[in-house]
């Protein structure tokens, strides 16, 4: 009796002082370089891309079916809010069939310079070595991405809203991605494809390395989209609304459309390769996850699906409406 007494008691102190082992939350996986094998779980998750000098946070979401046909790069707004873009992507990943990356650029780390302007120019404003940039880790993070999952030469494209928007328009500039299409969504302000406009606006102050017409001409020949709510017309509290942002336009899709139709006057009196798409999500406003969640999503992306665009009203075709939208943002351009 003493005995079993015994053994019971160290029985007990056993289970106390051992604690249960340690269980990695099912929602992190390991940190990830280029060349280095992984995996990425279906459904949510996310860990720690290291390109370069630097640790990036990236958000995942791989839809049940996805067995590595494509993948779409998300690049978040002001708000920094990378797993939120990841968790608002999740309906375009089923509908596309496409592994989402959410890359996370933290403020701290990557201020608007370094990140709505890339990085190009440092804080004096002298011109930044290509390394530098942060345009530069983009095909470092879909190089890692494809080591991941073991899918080398996986397609992606990138997709960025708001201030997301401003830097893969200013990236389709200067950086070549290797993405099939870039697609800037509702950006605060555009890169006119003009030396008239500082840098961040147009090409106006950048080093003649960087601003010459042949810098212009890859850019008009880019596969950029510029992918537009046509109810971000008027300002919020995030609008930008210095001289040189209101010369563009009085709203988000009327600076889009100025730009589109300027870029396009330019290619077409240069004889230039254009390899832009103008996409509108009607009655949408400022808003990521319904221009992620409109049809024309995948026509700003892959050029097809969509919708058609609703009846014009003032009884014209819409193909000719959009013209006559064109030549007045292209008359509201200084």
């Amino acid at each position: 009796m003493l005995a079993t007494l015994l053994v019971s008691s160290l029985l007990t102190l056993v289970s106390q002082s051992v604690a249960p082992p340690q269980q990695s939350s099912p929602d992190k996986v390991a940190a990830a370089s280029p060349g280095e094998r992984g995996e990425i779980p279906v459904g949510k998750c996310e860990c720690s891309v290291s390109v370069g000098a630097y640790g990036i946070p990236v958000f995942f979401y791989r839809p049940e079916r996805w067995v590595g046909e494509r993948m779409i790069l998300v690049m978040h707004g002001v708000m920094r809010n990378a797993d939120e873009y990841r968790d608002h992507s999740v309906a375009m990943g089923d509908r596309l069939n496409a592994l989402i990356v959410a890359p996370l650029f933290d403020s701290e780390r990557f201020p608007s310079r370094a990140y709505q302007r890339g990085g190009i120019l440092r804080e004096d404003g002298s011109a930044a070595p290509k390394h530098e940039w942060t345009y530069a880790l983009i095909p470092s993070i879909a190089a890692a991405v494809r080591s991941m999952v073991g899918v080398e030469g996986m397609p992606f494209s990138i997709l960025g809203h708001s201030a997301g928007g401003q830097f893969v328009m200013r990236m389709s500039a200067f950086q070549d991605t290797g993405a099939e299409r870039l697609v800037a969504a509702n950006p605060g302000t555009d890169l006119f494809p003009t030396r008239g406009m500082q840098f961040g606006y147009g090409f106006g102050g950048l080093p003649d390395a960087m601003s010459t017409d042949e810098h212009s001409r890859r850019y008009l020949a880019a596969p950029l989209t510029i992918y537009l709510g046509t109810a971000d017309d008027q300002p919020d509290e995030n609008f930008e609304t210095s001289e040189p942002a209101m010369a563009q336009g009085s709203g988000r899709h009327q600076r889009g459309l100025a730009c589109f139709w300027s870029a396009k006057t330019l290619a077409d009196a240069r004889g230039w390769a254009f390899g832009w798409r103008l996409v509108e999500a009607h009655g949408v406003g400022h808003d990521h996850e319904r221009m992620f969640d409109h049809p024309n999503c995948e026509l700003a992306l892959y050029g097809k699906g969509g919708v058609p665009p609703p009846e014009a009203k003032s009884g014209l075709p819409a193909d000719q409406q959009k013209a006559e939208q064109g030549k007045d943002a292209r008359h509201n351009v200084k």
